[in-house]
């Protein structure tokens, strides 16, 4: 970088910063105004460091604009996601009765299937021994 302190016209009490490369001056329009010049020491620097001072107090606030979004959506986020988690849970709740539910109902039709299987081979099968043995005979088939 090379300060361009010479004696061309001058530009409102500021120092001209200019990018220099293969040693040939950049053009005009890149000039980057860097600090104001000690001469001016009266409003021109006031008022720089007011603008400077009020665009930091705006860009904190809108970062803290910003982060209270972030943290409200979280925590909308976060109370629908809890919402949603208590739903699950009680239609879990539900499922795992009507689980329960359809297991007792299962035990009861095996109890009673195995009661009309006993009462089957009572009455007909056990009958049918016992009408071969009085009998003497063997059973035909038909």
């Amino acid at each position: 970088m090379e300060c361009n302190k010479t004696k061309e016209p001058k530009t409102a009490g500021k120092v001209d910063m200019r990018a220099q490369t293969n040693g040939a001056n950049s053009d005009p329009d890149t000039v980057v105004p860097f600090a104001p010049a000690f001469e001016n020491a009266g409003g021109d620097r006031t008022d720089q460091l007011d603008r400077a001072g009020q665009t930091i107090l705006n860009m904190l606030q809108n970062a803290a604009n910003l982060a209270e979004a972030n943290s409200q959506h979280a925590l909308d986020m976060a109370q629908k996601l809890s919402h949603q988690l208590r739903a699950a849970e009680a239609r879990i709740a539900e499922l795992e009765a009507e689980g329960q539910t359809y297991q007792e109902r299962a035990e009861r039709a095996e109890q009673w299937l195995h009661r009309v299987y006993s009462e089957i081979e009572d009455r007909f099968l056990k009958q049918g021994d016992r009408r071969g043995a009085i009998s003497g005979a063997p059973r035909r088939n038909a």
